[in-house]
């Protein structure tokens, strides 16, 4: 019986296809109202930078109560009443050798960490999964380079999305009401994904180092997701990379983050990370709806073919 029924839900979410891809996932990388921090970070990368950014912090935070504590001290013990006769010297050889040295050695030492994690962000490594990044007024277009297939990316809530029949169910693009609530439940969204959302998703397997190459067909955009500590400018006429290997599946989000135009808010990014086994089946389902690359069964197995 819970073979049959694990079958019945796999069968359905295949022929779910890839717009409706993110049903039932976890939303890990989204941001929080009144959040101050980071997001969850799901890569190497991520965690990386969020410390260097909390160490980075502590040393500020030593600097500024050390020289917080010396101006009140000064302001204390050398104030005309208790110092009414200044001194005459003119220089403290020690005193400029040493606030010559230690911020030397601090840069020095921010440095040592914050190179390496600059460098790993930028030597790419070999990629199991390549795709091209493509950003336009105002939508991303992701190629899957190895696989053959391409789609592009639209916030839910463009004109883009908005069909007839939501036309006809009183859908308004960029209108936040209750039949725009209906058009992102069906896309499998709650409200809190306003903005977020996007009507196809990048979809990539857990644990697998995904390389992204990045450009613009217009203007500057930039591709970034927080959670994956990944940002990239997408330059017209040039050809940039980044990377990731995300470690936990589930949804997340990213935006335009650089300014592009009138509709630059409303470029948002969708990544979904699954399972291995999930990426295999999504493959074969979007083959065929963004190639037209019908599958053909083979024993237990499913094969793209024209």
């Amino acid at each position: 019986m819970r073979f049959s029924t694990f079958m019945a839900a796999s069968f359905a979410a295949f022929v779910a296809g890839p717009a409706l891809a993110q049903d039932s996932e976890v939303v890990r990388g989204a941001p929080v109202e009144g959040g101050t921090g980071f997001q969850f970070a799901a890569t190497e990368l991520a965690r990386d930078l969020q410390w260097l950014d909390g160490m980075i912090n502590v040393i500020i935070a030593v600097i500024v109560l050390f020289v917080t504590g010396l101006l009140v001290a000064v302001a204390v013990r050398y104030n005309r009443r208790r110092n009414p006769e200044p001194a005459t010297f003119t220089h403290n050889s020690p005193l400029e050798v040493a606030w010559t040295v230690v911020p030397i050695i601090v840069l020095v030492f921010i440095g040592a960490f914050s190179l390496p994690v600059l460098f790993k962000q930028q030597v790419i490594p070999e990629a199991d999964i390549n795709i091209k990044v493509t950003g336009y007024q105002w939508f991303w277009g992701y190629e899957y380079v190895d696989e053959g297939f391409a789609f592009d990316s639209y916030m839910i809530g463009q004109p883009a999305t908005v069909t007839d029949a939501g036309e006809a169910n009183g859908v308004q693009p960029y209108i936040l009401d209750a039949a725009m609530e209906e058009m992102l439940a069906e896309y499998g969204y709650t409200r809190s994904e306003w903005l977020l959302a996007t009507d196809t998703q990048v979809v990539v397997p857990v644990n697998k180092t995904v390389v992204m190459t990045v450009t613009g067909a217009d203007v500057i955009h930039s591709w970034t997701i927080p959670a994956f500590g990944v940002k990239q400018d997408a330059v017209p006429g040039r050809l940039a990379q980044l990377w990731f290997k995300a470690e936990k599946e589930g949804i997340y989000f990213g935006q335009c983050s650089e300014l592009c135009g009138k509709d630059h808010a409303y470029m948002p990014i969708t990544v979904k990370v699954v399972s291995e086994a999930e990426y295999e089946a999504w493959l074969v389902s979007a083959k065929e709806e963004y190639a037209g690359i019908a599958p053909v069964t083979t024993g237990n197995y499913q094969i793209a073919s024209k």
